[in-house]
């Protein structure tokens, strides 16, 4: 089902603290109009499964999921992957049986592997993990308004390099304008149709930044959308239990105002 793809040794920092920089730049992050955003919002299912492919096909040849159980590819508000693909997608892993110690194909009860390029981040949590908008002056206003960009930051590392490269002692690094400092190790992971889409959708660059940064957000928060319908079930009956509350007291005293004006 999806072709898994090892990265250089140089991609094993992506989107951890900045290792060098000879000058602090600012960073640049773009404010993407995800569909999971705002208390009504939906994760989009076929971008998540877009995304998905990019993990699998681009970002797992480093990168591990180990705090994401396989088997929630198939649950409500997430992928929506049928349950026998699920299976079949696990079995591509192989994990260690902890009673056995023996080898043995992945099952969709198992978790996804965990980071396999030295030094690589987990990615499980990331998209909360990381902040794209500050401020202003400390104040959180922006994430107040557009949230905490964590899916942003990760669009916009993916797709903020410049082309520019340098070496020092031995590493090579990667002009950034989205990584703090301006310069990261790990090389541009992604280039256009780098993977094909099964339903057709374009895999420029960006798409691909923005549909594997909603899979990390679903990665990192599955109940998102459960949580979001209990909110909301929670504002109605807020609001009729005070309407309640309030024609209660108002019942209650309507005799005591009336002897009060008589």
């Amino acid at each position: 089902m999806f072709r898994k793809i090892a990265l250089t040794a140089a991609s094993v920092l992506v989107l951890a603290a900045p290792v060098w920089a000879e000058t602090a730049g600012e960073q640049h992050i773009e404010d993407v109009d995800f569909a999971h955003e705002g208390p009504f919002g939906r994760f989009d299912q076929f971008q998540l499964q877009r995304g998905l492919q990019v993990y699998t096909e681009v970002c797992s040849g480093c990168h591990g999921l180990k705090f994401v159980p396989i088997r929630s590819l198939s649950d409500a508000g997430g992928p929506g992957i049928p349950e026998d693909q699920v299976r079949a997608y696990a079995k591509q892993f192989t994990v260690t049986d902890k009673e056995t110690g023996e080898d043995r194909e992945g099952l969709p009860t198992d978790n996804f592997p965990a980071n396999t390029g030295a030094g690589a981040p987990d990615l499980s949590l990331m998209a909360k993990a990381r902040a794209g908008f500050h401020g202003p002056y400390g104040t959180g206003i922006n994430q107040l308004v557009r949230g905490m960009g964590g899916p942003e930051y990760i669009v916009s590392i993916l797709t903020g390099y410049t082309g520019e490269e340098k070496e020092e002692f031995g590493s090579f690094f990667y002009e950034n304008k989205a990584f703090p400092g301006g310069w990261i190790a790990m090389a541009p992971p992604l280039s256009d149709d780098q993977v094909t889409y099964a339903d057709g959708h374009p895999a420029t660059v960006h798409h691909m930044a923005e549909d594997v940064a909603s899979f990390l957000m679903w990665a990192a928060e599955p109940k998102l959308m459960a949580r979001k319908d209990a909110g909301f079930v929670s504002v109605i009956f807020l609001a009729i239990l005070s309407t309640l509350l309030f024609l209660t007291n108002k019942r209650i005293w309507a005799s005591a105002k009336g002897k009060k004006h008589a």
